[in-house]
């Protein structure tokens, strides 16, 4: 039985697996960042407080505290259940088990919420959705996509694909999408499109193996920027 959603959920990742998903390194946390579809990550609050500058979009942060607190307790016992039932796709190495995974990922999530009303005021926060960004071009340096595009490819079509990482690349000098893979495991039926329309469209675009894996197979992202 693969792992599988009925819509997309808000689902957190930390700021250590953020770095190591994307593979940034000191220079690139030095810049200036857009998370597109980040949603109750850890990533935005941690790297604030290290100095960072960072941006993240999501539709859920049009919601408060509270109503985001109440759509992450619903969305966690519907993604630990399948988890249970999808425990032989992932590798139990730096996650060692299905409890660590939860307390992993409510940590961070805890730490989303406890930045967010803060973060909203300052800007950090923006409610808002690809394939439309409210932002100017060429106002980020990265934008990153974690667990939105690709993963979901069942949800969201091609042509949403071709639209919002065009929309990423308006906003941002260079853009990393990780996993590479579907929710069931699978490498994205829109890879191989994305692949060949970026680069005829003259960028350079790469899929760089990474030191995360946690979805078995899942340690690519791809790299999109300009020649």
């Amino acid at each position: 039985m693969a792992f599988t959603l009925d819509k997309v959920v808000p689902w957190g990742r930390s700021y250590t697996e953020y770095v190591d998903m994307f593979g940034l390194t000191e220079a690139d946390l030095g810049r200036h960042i857009l998370g597109c579809g980040d949603g109750p990550a850890g990533f935005n609050a941690e790297l604030t407080k290290r100095g960072g500058v960072v941006v993240s979009v999501d539709p859920v942060y049009i919601f408060d505290v509270e109503q985001i607190k109440s759509r992450i307790a619903e969305t966690y016992e519907t993604v630990m259940a399948q988890m249970r039932n999808n425990q032989n796709d992932y590798i139990w190495k730096v996650i060692p088990s299905i409890e660590a995974l939860g307390e992993i990922r409510m940590s961070a999530m805890t730490s989303f919420l406890a930045d967010f009303e803060s973060g909203k005021q300052e800007g950090r926060y923006i409610a808002g959705e690809l394939p439309a960004l409210p932002f100017a071009n060429g106002q980020f340096d990265i934008a990153l996509s974690s667990h939105f595009l690709f993963l979901y490819s069942t949800h969201l079509s091609a042509e949403f694909h071709l639209q919002a990482l065009q929309e990423m690349l308006r906003v941002a000098r260079e853009v990393r999408i990780f996993p590479l893979l579907a929710l069931d495991g699978s490498i994205s039926p829109y890879l191989s499109l994305v692949n060949e329309e970026f680069a005829s469209r003259g960028f350079d675009v790469q899929i760089v193996r990474v030191d995360y894996e946690f979805q078995r197979g899942g340690n690519r992202m791809l790299v999109i920027k300009p020649k």
